[in-house]
């Protein structure tokens, strides 16, 4: 395990003064939620989340070395166009990182990056995005030093998107991660997500997510605001313990592939984080009524079917549908039939679990 002061280097043996790198990182779905955190992205309590495939983020980095004149030079570009609205997020990503990264002054940077999925509507782009540029850098720092590890580069780039995003942790390297000290889980930490490290089940291993784009419009209050909302919630501290309790729940379905428990234990953590954000002061809805059609859908057709579907919720109103790949046909046939229709636009994006993030 690495603490926050391992990540600070002491100098570089090598120079770079121009090139790049491209990175692609995925978004990932939590099934534990994060919803609270301290000072510096350390989450109030842990999180486990399945790495997604298709939702993913590409961004490129050039860089070429100017006079260090004190403060950070960037332009960045979204879908190859101008993003001006995007760069006080990257500023604010870049201050938060420096300590680590010292030769960012050194450099200019070009960032070009773009989606495959819609940012900003509940589907952790923000996630994908910080990763992708947190591999980015540390491809650049691996350059200036190249003994570092495997395991010190992914564990780093896990660290530094934190500090952008905290689910952008989990988007770095594994099916499935852990994010939080968990004391049942061997190398879990606060500070970057760890590939989960025990036993699983071969019907998680091609699990399917199929999200239903309810809304795909920009979240009436970003995640930044609901998690700041814990620090005075009446429900705050019972939530973080449930939370605990809710991870070690996971470790031996994983193990057994109780589909069962799985199922009760996911779809209780995405109605408790929108309970939490129910009950906070100011409180605030981010379902729409379509969300409510579509989960009780799901239910109605579980009981009717058998079939192990189940749904889970990111902060946003979209519907993430999961299930094993062994009665995907049947499960595809049902959202088509039943649920495409309180999609916008009759849009849904077909995802499963992936690896992490590419160096393309």
């Amino acid at each position: 395990m690495f603490e926050a002061n391992d990540f600070i280097p002491s100098k570089y043996s090598n120079s770079i003064d121009q090139g790049s790198f491209s990175w692609s990182a995925p978004s990932n779905i939590a099934l534990v939620k994060y919803w609270g955190k301290k000072e510096n992205q350390i989450p109030a309590n842990p999180s486990v989340s399945f790495t997604l495939n298709n939702c993913k983020t590409m961004t490129t980095l050039v860089f070429d070395k100017k006079q260090n004149d004190g403060n950070f030079s960037f332009d960045l570009l979204f879908e190859g166009k101008p993003k001006e609205d995007f760069k006080p997020k990257i500023q604010k990503f870049l201050e938060r990182v420096e300590k680590y990264l010292p030769f960012l002054k050194d450099y200019h940077f070009t960032i070009d990056t773009q989606n495959t999925f819609p940012h900003s509507s509940g589907i952790a782009s923000s996630a994908s995005g910080m990763a992708a540029l947190a591999m980015n850098f540390m491809s650049l720092e691996k350059a200036l030093n190249p003994a570092m590890s495997e395991e010190y580069f992914n564990s780093k780039a896990s660290f530094l998107a934190r500090l952008g995003s905290g689910s952008a942790c989990r988007s770095v390297k594994g099916q499935i991660v852990v994010w939080g000290n968990q004391a049942n889980i061997k190398g879990s930490s606060d500070f970057y997500g760890v590939e989960y490290p025990y036993a699983i089940h071969d019907t998680f291993k091609n699990f399917q997510d199929t999200i239903l784009l309810v809304d795909k419009g920009e979240k009436q209050v970003s995640s930044t605001v609901g998690h700041d909302l814990m620090h005075d919630h009446p429900f705050a501290e019972r939530r973080f313990a449930q939370a605990h309790e809710n991870l070690d729940k996971l470790i031996p379905v994983f193990e057994n592939g109780n589909l069962e428990e799985f199922i009760a234990i996911v779809e209780s953590e995405a109605l408790t984080l929108h309970a939490m954000m129910m009950t906070s002061m100011p409180y605030f809805i981010l379902m729409k009524p379509n969300t409510l059609q579509i989960i009780n859908a799901i239910w109605k057709f579980r009981n009717e079917t058998k079939i192990p579907v189940c749904f889970t919720l990111d902060a946003g109103a979209n519907v993430h549908v999961l299930y094993p790949n062994a009665v995907k046909e049947k499960v595809l046939q049902f959202i088509v039939s039943e649920l495409v229709d309180y999609c916008q636009n009759g849009q849904y994006l077909c995802d499963e679990i992936g690896n992490g993030t590419l160096l393309r």
